[in-house]
């Protein structure tokens, strides 16, 4: 670690939100120096002592990357001089700032801080403006202590800044008496930092406050795992594990946490609010959904009902069979209908018939899935106009209280106004975006959810679309019949076969399916890079950019991470032209394929002209979002990528955690998407990943053709597995609830 004292000559850049800076720095022997990091208020003129680490930038050569700082007290007049001519104080000029340095000398910055009224002896300060200098200096003073002491604990810079905006004043009292709370209070900020930062400051194992902490973020791992609640011995198991601290320690801190409303216990079972409240609210409002039309006046209707659909379908060349024509019955009838199905069941063919009916009638309809290629694809196979459900809803980029949950313009005081609501891709929607989904649809609108129960179920808590199919209570109609000639697509064939646990042949006769027997993950690596360079492009008509690599596991060597790096080196090299940055444990390069992993609502986009004008803009990019980085900003700290429907994302250096490349992808992130072709490496992993649920899906995310690469057996082994992680959720439980088992017909 390299120390170095000197003055701000000049601030090269900032980032006013994040604190960041590039900046020159001249040291007691006039040597400038390029100086990098987040390094909050400090401005030109500026005496610091700098702590940090020499690096050479590809572009701006030799800088010190900032670790810590603080403020050096100048003990000379030209020193205080210097700084007050800066413009750093707004209201104090070069000519003023010699004034108040000839009649306080060495004792300015005292005079400043402590006694500020006292600028007004000097000659053009009012006790106005002394008063607003002081307050300047103060804040600029209360920003820089709270960084020196945050950096005692090893708080990094970017940390500091977010917890400095959400305390102020009352930090120092937070950090000292309970630091866990920052894992509650701030966005992004976990169990594990809090409790390395409370070890530092000397917080016991066994404080309450850090058992409630862990326990909670027992409950968050459990959500981010899918489970909507644990059961309360589990929970006592997992926060021990957590904690290192015995059960019989954690069950009162249980009770306490109830008891403070901070947790929610039924039955045995223990949700964090939000979670029990987004499923009991779910249940109600469906309830209130599920308006059916009178039996007798629905056979009234069934003549007329009939004679539009037989319209609807010689004009347009539909022809559902029973199954189809019993739910399209049951959409007319029902306020709330769910239809289930796999590959090439009609699914597409319902919909548009159902539809067209609708249309026929004259009834407002819209359509929303849960992506972006979701949608898209949804308004391709109908020709009506189809939208992500954060768009129908009109995400609005604002937060509520909790800084975790988005903020929507159409909700229960501002519902969508329409008749018909037609949601596909239900088996990726979790609980929280459920609610939101149905807080905005009004009573005597009808609602009709489509989807693949049998697919992977949502990267977020919950499983709603088979909790609702569970609990028996709405209509449903699960297709079954393949509308697919003979021989046309063993893909979807195949499907069928994996999801009902028969083994698939892997002697590659087919024309879209095919099995290559590899061992060794190197030579899988190879064989990869061959299929998307130059065998599977021409085959399928597609770029190598639209070929997919699923896997099943992050880790390993088959996993997304190792795969990604190698799959970079071969389609995206560095040829010396490519900007790029690293970070953390990647490199990003311009040209790369890249995912955003989490839910950003406050993220801005805008689609830009072939003139650079923007055309449209608005806020939220989306787990599973993917596109390409069209440039990277060194110098500006900015990496921008350009996402589906041309939306262009600028994201600071800062952020990058929510980006990832996306050469290959989970399974699991693949959800709501299908390409053109999807090459699936696999030899070995955890048997918890390698089942049936998750090939059946890997294998319906390809609309041309699947090339799996690796060992026969375990192809047959995942066919074998029928377990699935299990999810604690109780949706079908609330919805008995609030409205009994009723199986409808």
């Amino acid at each position: 670690m390299e120390q170095i004292t000197g003055y701000i000559d000049h601030i090269i850049y900032e980032n006013n939100e994040n604190g960041y800076k590039v900046l020159l720095l001249v040291d007691p022997d006039g040597q400038e120096l390029v100086c990098v990091g987040t390094i909050p208020g400090v401005d030109n003129g500026m005496s610091l002592r700098l702590e940090g680490e020499f690096v050479e930038h590809p572009t701006y050569g030799r800088q010190l990357k900032v670790i810590k700082f603080e403020e050096v007290i100048p003990d000379d007049t030209a020193g205080i001089e210097r700084y007050l001519s800066s413009g750093a104080i707004k209201g104090i000029g070069e000519s003023l700032a010699k004034r108040i340095v000839a009649k306080f000398g060495t004792d300015t910055f005292r005079i400043m801080e402590k006694e500020p009224e006292r600028l007004a002896e000097v000659k053009g300060i009012s006790l106005r403006i002394a008063g607003e200098i002081g307050s300047q200096v103060y804040e600029k003073r209360e920003l820089r202590q709270a960084f020196i002491f945050l950096q005692k604990y090893g708080i990094s810079n970017n940390l500091a800044v977010k917890i400095f905006e959400r305390y102020r004043d009352s930090l120092y009292g937070v950090m000292m008496e309970n630091p866990y709370r920052i894992a509650e209070d701030i966005s992004g900020v976990g169990f594990k930092t809090a409790d390395e930062i409370a070890s530092r400051m000397g917080i016991n194992v066994d404080s309450e406050y850090r058992i409630g902490s862990g326990t909670l973020y027992a409950l968050q791992c459990a959500g981010a795992d899918g489970n909507v609640y644990l059961p309360l011995e589990e929970l006592l198991d997992k926060a021990s594990e957590i904690l290192s601290v015995e059960k019989e320690h954690i069950y009162p801190i249980v009770e306490n946490l109830a008891v403070d409303k901070k947790i929610i216990v039924r039955q045995g079972k223990v949700y964090l609010p939000s979670f029990y409240h987004s499923e009991l609210s779910c249940a109600v409002m469906l309830k209130e959904l599920n308006v059916s039309m009178d039996e007798r006046e629905f056979e009234r209707e069934k003549k007329r009902i009939n004679e539009v659909i037989k319209k609807v379908l010689r004009e347009n060349g539909l022809q559902p069979d029973d199954l189809q024509m019993d739910a399209l019955y049951k959409c007319v009838k029902n306020g709330v209908t769910i239809i289930s199905g796999g590959p090439g069941t009609g699914k597409t063919t319902t919909i548009n018939t159902l539809i067209r009916y609708f249309d026929e009638e004259g009834m407002d309809i819209m359509l929303a899935a849960p992506t972006g290629r979701a949608a898209k694809r949804m308004q391709e196979a109908t020709g009506y106009e189809a939208r992500t459900i954060h768009r129908l809803l009109e995400v609005n980029g604002g937060m509520l209280l909790d800084e975790r949950s988005p903020r929507f313009e159409r909700n229960s005081e501002n519902p969508l106004e329409t008749d018909v609501v037609i949601i596909d891709e239900m088996s990726m929607i979790d609980i929280h975006l459920f609610k939101a989904l149905l807080s905005a649809i009004s009573v005597g609108t009808r609602l009709v959810m489509v989807g693949d129960v049998d697919q992977l179920p949502s990267v977020g808590p919950g499983q709603v679309l088979k909790d609702l199919i569970d609990s028996g209570a709405f209509s449903t109609v699960i297709l079954k019949r393949i509308f697919r000639q003979d021989g046309e697509s063993d893909i979807v064939v195949n499907a069928h076969k994996i999801n009902e646990g028969k083994q698939i042949a892997l002697d590659n006769k087919s024309k879209d399916f095919f099995f290559l027997e590899r061992n060794d993950s190197r030579v899988i690596y190879k064989h990869m890079v061959q299929l998307i360079t130059e065998k599977l492009p021409g085959y399928v008509d597609a770029t190598p950019f639209d070929i997919q690599v699923l896997t099943p596991m992050k880790k390993g060597n088959l996993g997304v991470e190792t795969l990604n790096g190698i799959l970079q080196q071969y389609l995206n090299p560095n040829d010396g032209t490519k900007a790029e940055y690293e970070y953390k444990d990647r490199i990003f390069r311009t040209g790369d394929k890249v995912m955003q992993v989490k839910n950003d609502y406050q993220l801005e986009w805008q689609v830009l002209s072939r003139y650079n004008i923007p055309v449209d803009s608005g806020k939220g990019v989306f787990n599973g979002d993917t596109g390409v980085i069209k440039s990277i900003d060194n110098a500006g700290r900015i990496l921008t990528v350009e996402f589906d429907e041309k939306r262009q994302v600028d994201y600071d250096f800062s952020s990058l955690d929510e980006l990832e490349l996306a050469y290959a992808v989970t399974v699991h992130k693949s959800q709501g998407s299908e390409y053109p072709a999807v090459i699936f490496p696999i030899l070995q992993g955890p048997r918890m990943l390698l089942n049936r649920n998750l090939f059946y899906t890997a294998v319906t995310r390809a609309k041309k053709c699947v090339t799996i690469l690796g060992d026969p057996q375990t192809v047959r082994l995942m066919i074998e597995n029928e377990n699935t992680n299990d999810r604690y959720t109780s949706l079908k439980d609330r919805i008995k609830e609030v409205m009994g088992t009723v199986d409808q017909t």
